[in-house]
């Protein structure tokens, strides 16, 4: 029986990791788990998963709660995230946290030996000079759980890594892969949240429009496995059924495919190295898929892509930069308080103002995340 701690239960892939582990009760248990304010979802949730210790963000949500569930341990914000994180009973943390918020717990569990199944991909693109040393040394296993990255992990699975030529991220191209950059000048934010393919949050859907999402992909894939950006492809790809591919030193690519569903990475991370049925997935039918389209992105359309491999291979304290001003930026786009546009501009008046540090501390990282965040809010005149 595994242990599971879920860090953003109420989000999408916190609900589609209770989905995968209601299937498997003989397999799994998660037996801690945090939510953000959504307390409706969060109790719903625990009607299915009987958790006994359960962190919340606010610590007016943490005394209703404790009033109501006499049986639970409750905690609440970051420290609560560490201290649910780091329970002994825990074997592995699924971390689905959005945003840097994921990173301090994840670095704890890490020390407490738990391995780690990450869906917080901007853990390792602000610390990943942090992280990976950690893992080597606490000597636990870090396991992808974005369907890209799992994808990749799949593919080189069994193979020498001296002979990986290069890596290929597919990505679907957002809610507006098909409009001309200057169509984009007013689109809507009920618009940009309607993605094509995938079911997912307001944030990561929004990031998918802008592909600052397969930035932050490019830069975790950097860190995951160990390869050099110029060896990391990104290449359209609008039916999402190749997650992902590897190019060998002979020409070989291997690629994983399969209908889009978050629960099969998500299961995967959980049951590695063995596969389990997918309860309620769909089979893949090339037939009934017929035809598969790609094309290399645009870097001028998708700017925002060409600034994540800028800052990525600057490196030091420039992707903390451009995770903290993207978080900013795109919260404002959500509040309509700027244009989609927008979120890359400020992001790369960021880059530019920011005084760069080859390698940031952990409490370096804290105040850069915290002064772009500033940095962006004293442009749009929220501060």
């Amino acid at each position: 029986m595994k242990k599971i701690c879920v860090l953003g239960v109420t989000g999408s892939i916190g609900q589609q990791t209770v989905d995968v582990v209601k299937h498997h009760r003989d397999e799994f248990e998660i037996v801690a788990m945090s939510a953000g304010r959504n307390i409706d979802l969060l109790e719903q949730t625990m009607t299915v998963i009987h958790a006994k210790h359960i962190c919340v963000q606010n610590e007016e949500d943490m005394l209703y709660l404790q009033r109501k569930y006499k049986d639970v341990h409750f905690y609440c914000d970051q420290e609560g995230l560490v201290s649910i994180a780091t329970l002994n009973e825990v074997d592995i943390v699924l971390n689905a946290i959005v945003g840097f918020a994921g990173l301090l717990p994840t670095m704890n569990a890490i020390k407490a030996h738990k391995d780690i199944a990450l869906a917080n991909k901007e853990t390792l693109v602000v610390a990943g000079h942090l992280i990976i040393p950690l893992i080597k040394e606490y000597e636990v296993q870090l396991l992808p759980v974005d369907s890209e990255h799992s994808a990749i992990f799949q593919c080189i699975n069994g193979e020498y890594h001296g002979e990986i030529n290069k890596i290929i991220l597919t990505a679907s191209g957002g809610s507006f892969r098909d409009k001309t950059r200057s169509e984009l000048s007013h689109v809507s934010v009920e618009d940009a949240l309607k993605h094509p393919n995938w079911s997912m949050g307001a944030k990561i859907t929004i990031d998918s429009a802008t592909l600052f999402n397969k930035g932050l992909e490019v830069m975790e894939a950097k860190w995951l496995f160990d390869v050099d950006y110029d060896d990391i492809e990104v290449l359209i790809h609008p039916e999402s059924i190749i997650h992902s591919m590897v190019e060998f030193k002979d020409t070989a690519v291997i690629a994983q495919l399969g209908t889009p569903d978050m629960r099969l990475p998500i299961q995967y991370a959980l049951t590695y190295p063995h596969r389990f049925p997918l309860m309620g997935g769909k089979r893949l039918s090339l037939s009934e898929v017929g035809t598969l389209h790609f094309e290399k992105p645009d870097f001028h359309r998708f700017h925002a892509l060409a600034l994540a491999y800028e800052a990525g291979r600057r490196g030091g304290s420039m992707p903390c930069v451009l995770n903290g001003a993207n978080e900013q930026a795109n919260t404002l786009f959500l509040k309509k308080k700027i244009e989609f546009l927008d979120i890359e501009k400020y992001v790369e008046e960021a880059m530019r103002a920011h005084h760069w540090i080859d390698h940031p501390t952990l409490e370096q990282l804290i105040e850069i995340d915290q002064w772009a965040r500033n940095f962006v809010k004293e442009r749009v005149g929220e501060i």
